[in-house]
């Protein structure tokens, strides 16, 4: 979940794990550690159809969350670019 401030250029405050409710580390506007943001906008083929769903996972939540998958995740390693 993400909180923003007022103003004319609204920036994110806070962000709050859905899942587990942790507050990530935050200083000043940049994201001191990872998480998933999923914002999902529903279809003509969907239940949910014309409705925009929308969260943020902690990396730990992440993790639990596809422990579960029936399918693995595909994971690539990257290299950084210099």
């Amino acid at each position: 979940m993400r909180e923003y401030t007022q103003g004319k250029e609204a920036a994110v405050k806070k962000i709050i794990c859905n899942q587990c409710g942790k507050e990530l580390n935050m200083r000043k506007d940049l994201l001191m550690e990872e998480c998933v943001s999923v914002n999902q906008i529903w279809g003509y083929f969907s239940r949910k159809d014309g409705e925009n769903h929308s969260f943020d996972l902690c990396e730990d939540c992440y993790d639990k969350l596809v422990k579960g998958f029936v399918l693995p995740v595909t994971v690539e390693k990257r290299k950084e670019l210099l």
